[in-house]
């Protein structure tokens, strides 16, 4: 995520970061120039870096708060319901139909046509937009019957608060899906800082609403679930706001003007029609388990949930970053007539996402309850919800790597404008995922649920990965083969020495929050060290993960 003045520069949700001047610019823009993919990557990564710390912030002052209360099970689960519109319709979906129409419009067209192309985009979307968020506060009855079913069932007035924080929340994702489209011009000039900076600002306002309500601004646990929700409202605002000098400095931000007959508007509603799908699969997958979950024993939607935000940062460090950066770059050699750079640029991707994601992976495994305890066990969390948690987060971390390439082989697609091809292999990928949540959830409960999700991203990754090399869209390279292995043998020295030197469960749960963060910052780093010093032995330096275009 971005910073302000002179901002950090990182790779969003996944790396490094540095200090770069108020252009916000790491290539040329347009079609020449030499770009470093990597350097992209990093400048999201790294503002991703601090979305995430930010973020477990959020969630460690909610779990003080409301822990994993009945009312914060409704809080989680109407969150979910804006969140489940904004991440179907916006982010990485609306991205993957627009970027890559706008891109053609950036490197063929002019000046005026690009404009004219987002003017008739920025109305059309806010139109409907304005549509749906009318439709969602007018029917949040409705919206809570079908996504939370067992409070309807078994709990009147938990029905009754979630209806509420449904209707005040969901405008939120007329706000956040604005914030994306502007995230998405921004991205398209290799502008990668401020959208993955944004989210910073949704956390600071939920933490600012929970700490107002905990100090008796508000009565009760379902007051600051109400304090929360319009918490949510102002976060989406901000988002909105701060986006928008730097789309204005792109000569972007300018007057809507819904026209559904624009040449690039249809371009982009073909794309985007599948892309609602194939690009959410994930969200489907984690909805399904939202459903079930509110039928399971109080406290399963907040496990899932705070298992869920842990396995986010990895996700957000390296799979999000790595998807956001591919789009545009494989968009821009597409439309060049260049596919051996395109294949190298996705093998960039795959070498980078399974170097990061295997030890990650198997990190979340190990220091599942570790990470659960130092983050979350605290007020009104107690050890068994700890203990719950951790076991859904162990079960997430199958799918992590899953999940990092089919975010890298997504975007491999859409630079080309086939969303049929995704779009199939999403709805085998989510009938997957109903068939074993609905197998297993009364069997294993929650983490069921969470296994579920795993297990649909491995057959999803599978499709996707299979199909570009079947296609000849992307060819593995010798370094690819190198690559694993290497990592597969540092994250196994990794892993036995964690095992090794990790205290046990029950001296986490005794152990006072400074000490336990002081384990946890000791294994993170030790486990870093230990990885990296394998990795170099192995022969893999930092210069084969750069990528220049």
């Amino acid at each position: 995520m971005p910073t302000d003045g002179g901002r950090v520069n990182c790779v969003a949700e996944f790396g490094s970061c540095g200090i770069v001047s108020d252009s916000d610019d790491l290539t040329t823009r347009g079609g020449s120039g030499d770009r470093d993919v990597a350097a992209q990557g990093g400048v999201f990564a790294g503002m991703t870096v601090l979305s995430r710390i930010s973020g477990l912030a959020r969630d460690w002052a909610l779990a003080h708060v409301v822990g994993a209360t009945g009312a914060a099970d409704t809080f989680y689960l109407a969150f979910r319901i804006p969140n489940f519109f904004r991440r179907l319709f916006a982010e990485a979906t609306f991205a993957l139909a627009f970027v890559p129409v706008l891109t053609e419009y950036r490197e063929r067209g002019s000046q005026a046509a690009l404009r004219a192309f987002v003017a008739a985009v920025s109305g059309n979307l806010g139109l409907v937009l304005l549509i749906v968020s009318l439709a969602g506060v007018l029917g949040a009855w409705l919206l809570a019957a079908v996504f939370m079913p067992g409070f309807l069932i078994n709990d009147p007035e938990q029905f009754a608060l979630a209806t509420d924080l449904t209707r005040i929340m969901f405008p939120y994702m007329a706000l956040i899906s604005l914030t994306a489209f502007a995230g998405a011009i921004l991205n398209s000039a290799n502008r990668f800082a401020v959208p993955a900076f944004t989210p910073v600002l949704l956390n600071l306002a939920l933490i600012a609403a929970a700490f107002l309500a905990a100090s008796g601004a508000t009565e009760g646990v379902s007051g600051i679930a109400y304090a929360l929700a319009w918490g949510v409202l102002a976060g989406g605002a901000a988002q909105l706001l701060f986006n928008l000098p730097s789309v204005a400095r792109e000569g972007m931000l300018v007057m809507p003007r819904p026209d559904w007959r624009h040449e690039g508007v249809s371009k982009v509603v073909k794309l985007l029609l599948p892309a609602i799908f194939a690009g959410s699969a994930y969200q489907v997958n984690a909805l399904v388990g939202t459903i079930l979950a509110s039928l399971l024993e109080e406290g399963s939607p907040s496990w899932l949930y705070y298992a869920d935000r842990l396995w986010e940062v990895p996700i957000g460090v390296v799979a999000i970053a790595l998807g956001t950066v591919l789009l545009p770059n494989l968009s821009r050699l597409h439309t060049a007539g260049d596919p051996g750079r395109f294949s190298d640029t996705l093998d960039w991707g795959v070498r980078t996402g399974l170097l990061l994601g295997i030890p990650a992976a198997v990190a979340l495994w190990i220091l599942a309850y570790p990470l659960v305890a130092t983050v979350f066990l605290h007020g009104e969390m107690r050890p068994y919800d700890a203990d719950r948690s951790a076991a859904a987060l162990r079960a997430f971390s199958i799918g992590l790597v899953p999940l990092i390439l089919v975010k890298v082989a997504v975007p491999g697609f859409f630079a080309r404008q086939d969303s049929k091809t995704p779009f199939r292999f999403a709805v085998a990928a989510t009938v997957v995922n109903i068939a074993v949540a609905l197998a297993t959830f009364l069997w294993l409960g929650h983490v069921g649920l969470a296994l579920a999700t795993s297990i649909a991203g491995i057959v999803n990754a599978g499709l996707l990965v299979g199909a570009l090399i079947a296609g000849r869209h992307y060819r593995p390279s010798r370094r690819l083969a190198r690559t694993v292995a290497v990592a597969m043998l540092g994250t196994a020295v990794m892993g036995a020495a964690l095992v090794i030197a990790m205290p046990g469960d029950a001296s986490w749960t005794e152990a006072g929050l400074a000490l336990r963060a002081g384990w946890l910052a000791m294994a993170v780093l030790g486990g870093v060290i230990v990885y990296a010093l394998v990795v170099l032995a192995g022969g893999v330096r930092p210069r084969d993960l750069r990528h220049r275009l």
